[in-house]
């Protein structure tokens, strides 16, 4: 649905319980965000039915969005053996979708913003639980790669949407906690895909495995239809080619959304080449792990489902600048861990290396809407595309690393996309607020 009735019309009904905003000039700027030209005068703010709401939705969306895109890890191994591929080739069954996902994300984001945020997200939804089922009965490789492209590919609806409906419908010294809560959602689905999918194969074949996981998708799918409120601040816009094109060359005029789109990019190619081929190294000597254990060791997902949350708010009250630099150095210390034999050591580490990540997520992600002033979708679009780019080029330039030089080649593959990152966050830092605010 089109709201095109401008929002101070659109009066909260006694059933939603939305909080009505005070006006710009009656909020004191956060600590360090870039503040918006003006704030939409119904915002829904933290306590109200609407906010518990739109969390849960939101939640339900993330979490099967990571559910269906990350279910496949734990396969991979398995995959080399029944196909008679390597780890790089094994790890496409992932980087199509992401790839997919990633390249969906610079068309969903723009017609969102001309047909509304909630039904492109509904319909994403459904579409890549069905394609997940769909995929359990391939019978040949290449049919399971094209049908996971078909799921990136929806769920970029979800993706690209997401973020943005946050970012217009949350007031704004909430939309930490609100964006955090939705990637917990993220945590929640990536954890529990490997872990159903990491236990399950262990007993069935992979092919049940994925018709399991389609199933519980098609659950999340109903509930976040069924719950999440009808926007209310969304302007449709124009999806004129030279209207879109503005729109994007805005975001890439601007001194700080480019390093955040970098920023996504490296971490999440970080992030999936760790667990992308940690499995080959506990699987193998000197630990010859079962695959029940590795599919377990998915349970360090709980720990950015906690980070997501705690510092999406922490960044709220203390400031991004602030906050982003320190969870890429959370970041390095659980990839050091990583690198030594002890398996305590090297669950610790990946314990760390997923608490600092999905931190720095949470804080970079709810930066976009802060920066952004118009064309949100776009720059949300823009931002998850490098993030799922990372993943995809990432993940499958690691399988070479691996091949190269075994856990020390991730390491050190990894160490430079860290870097990268670190050097970015800095350079955010110093950089100064819109509207000319101090952080």
């Amino acid at each position: 649905m089109i709201f095109s009735l401008p929002a101070r019309l659109c009066s909260p009904r006694s059933e939603v319980k939305t909080a009505v905003a005070p006006l710009a000039h009656e909020i004191p700027p956060p600590a360090d965000d870039d503040a918006r030209a003006e704030l939409p005068e119904i915002c829904i703010e933290k306590g109200t039915p609407a906010f518990m709401r739109t969390v849960l939705a939101l939640f339900c969306g993330g979490f099967a969005t990571f559910a269906l895109l990350y279910c496949v890890q734990p396969m991979m191994p398995l995959l080399s053996h029944e196909y008679g591929i390597n780890a790089a080739q094994s790890s496409l069954i992932l980087s199509v979708a992401t790839g997919m996902l990633a390249f969906g994300l610079l068309i969903t984001g723009p017609i969102s913003d001309r047909i509304g945020r909630k039904p492109v997200m509904v319909a994403a939804l459904f579409a890549a639980a069905l394609c997940t089922i769909a995929s359990s009965m391939m019978p040949s490789w290449h049919g399971v790669l094209i049908m996971r492209a078909l799921i990136g590919l929806s769920l970029s609806g979800l993706a690209a949407v997401a973020m943005t409906y946050l970012s217009e419908e949350i007031h704004p010294q909430h939309i930490g906690l609100a964006m955090g809560l939705y990637i917990g959602g993220n945590a929640i689905g990536g954890m529990s895909g490997r872990l159903i999918t990491g236990v399950l194969i262990d007993f069935v074949s992979w092919h049940t495995a994925m018709l399991v996981i389609g199933g519980l998708a098609l659950v999340a799918a109903a509930v976040f239809w069924k719950i999440l409120p009808e926007s209310r601040n969304f302007r449709a816009r124009s999806l004129h080619p030279r209207s879109l094109l503005d729109g994007f060359t805005m975001h890439f005029r601007d001194a700080g959304l480019p390093l955040l789109f970098l920023e996504a990019f490296v971490l999440m190619g970080a992030f999936v080449t760790l667990f992308n081929y940690i499995g080959y190294r506990l699987l193998a000597a000197p630990y010859n792990l079962d695959q029940v254990f590795v599919g377990l060791l998915s349970v360090v997902y709980l720990s950015g489902i906690y980070s997501s949350a705690k510092i999406g708010s922490l960044a709220d009250k203390l400031g991004r600048r602030k906050v982003l630099w320190a969870t890429i150095a959370l970041m390095f210390a659980g990839l050091a861990l990583t690198m030594f034999t002890p398996l305590l050591l090297v669950i610790v580490g990946m314990l760390v290396f997923t608490f600092g990540f999905f931190a720095a997520h949470s804080v970079a992600s709810s930066w976009i809407g802060r920066r952004a002033l118009t064309a949100k979708g776009q720059a949300s679009s823009l931002y998850l595309f490098s993030y799922y780019a990372g993943s995809s080029i990432a993940g499958t330039a690691g399988g070479v690393f691996w091949h190269l030089g075994g856990w020390n080649g991730i390491g050190l593959f990894i160490g430079a996309l860290l870097l990268i990152a670190l050097l970015v966050a800095l350079k955010l830092a110093k950089l100064p607020p819109l509207g000319g605010v101090k952080a």
